[in-house]
């Protein structure tokens, strides 16, 4: 499809914003945020460079949370036009953007992938979790004869003598992570809801929330920080232990790792596509639309980005992983993206 809508922008925010540009010599537009969204970013970006002319984006894998400090903190050329993100971008984020004067943010939610948890092909032990196992290796309180008290667990076959009789080691994302805030919320609240102690205490959402969001700080596990690549390498070194990051980069490492099921299921792009996998998650973009216009080549990269060939089903995106959209879902997003729709604030 041919795609070429450019926004337009107010002429006074267009010439200080072309000052602020030539005065540091930007002509690479600048992407940070997500290192799930990182990957498929980066496959858009070196894309575009191959047929564009444009010199080559920067594009830098800070974290989702990291991401957003740094987009939200002005308009200008030393700062970023795109920032990726796995979960969306939440009320506090958009009020430290108005603060800081980006108040013209679209966002894009690309289409979704799944929470992998994954050991090393190496490893000879065979997983099939529940969520209600998930929580209680990594929760740092948990129910014990009827108490609530801090997390004993050290083995998985404590937990459940069905699973490997293997010490519990799981890497996984730091608090400013997007992949750590939703696997909070689709694993380990999922898993403590799943617990009888919580369903016999008639304890609601709100109490879940207030008590089992806590990853156990004991050693069984280790933040990694935002570099899945550690994370992989720590899997190939330690086959019993696993790792937690996005399905996108468990795809890309496919040769050296394994996905552990959930439930009975792997994940995959057809289990996430139909929600058979329990713990999958949008991915979104959010773009400075002060920048459009300005930046060299961000317009014609946003395009690139939108293109059938790139973001839709078979395009070279859900090649390396990505879940696309419906059809319905993608238009809309086409539109939203290349007509500099502007987004409502969250709600708080």
């Amino acid at each position: 499809m041919t795609l070429l809508r450019l926004a337009a922008l107010p002429l006074a925010t267009t010439l200080a914003l072309a000052g602020a540009a030539g005065a540091q010599g930007r002509d690479a537009i600048r992407i940070v945020g997500s290192s799930t969204v990182f990957p498929y970013t980066q496959a858009v970006a070196e894309q575009f460079s191959n047929v564009s002319g444009f010199a080559s984006p920067i594009v830098e894998s800070t974290g989702t949370g990291g991401g957003m400090k740094i987009f939200c903190e002005g308009v200008g050329a030393n700062t970023p036009d795109i920032t990726g993100a796995s979960r969306a971008m939440k009320a506090s984020e958009y009020e430290l953007c108005q603060a800081g004067g980006v108040t013209d943010i679209t966002e894009a939610l690309i289409g979704f992938d799944g929470l992998s948890i994954a050991q090393a092909q190496a490893s000879t032990n065979a997983y099939d979790l529940g969520l209600d196992d998930i929580y209680l290796a990594l929760g740092a309180q948990v129910p014990v004869e009827g108490e609530w008290v801090d997390n004993p667990y050290r083995r998985w076959s404590e937990i459940d003598p069905a699973l490997p009789d293997a010490e519990i080691l799981v890497y996984g994302p730091p608090p400013t992570s997007g992949t750590r805030d939703a696997f909070v919320e689709l694993a380990m609240h999922a898993g403590c809801e799943m617990l009888p102690y919580v369903e016999e205490n008639g304890f609601d959402h709100e109490w879940v929330v207030e008590n089992c969001s806590r990853m156990r700080t004991d050693g069984p596990f280790v933040e990694a920080g935002e570099n899945d690549n550690l994370i992989v390498q720590r899997l190939n070194a330690d086959p019993d232990a696993l790792g937690i990051f996005g399905y996108s980069f468990l795809f890309e490492n496919l040769d050296t790792l394994q996905g552990v099921t959930i439930g009975g299921t792997e994940p995959s792009p057809e289990t996430i596509a139909d929600k058979s996998y329990p713990i999958s998650r949008p991915l979104y973009f959010y773009v400075k639309n002060a920048h459009r216009g300005v930046i060299p080549g961000l317009d014609e990269f946003l395009e690139e980005y939108m293109d059938d060939d790139a973001v839709a089903e078979g395009g070279y995106l859900s090649e390396r992983g990505l879940v696309p959209l419906d059809d319905d879902a993608l238009a809309a997003l086409q539109d939203a993206v290349l007509d500099a729709e502007p987004m409502e604030a969250p709600a708080q």
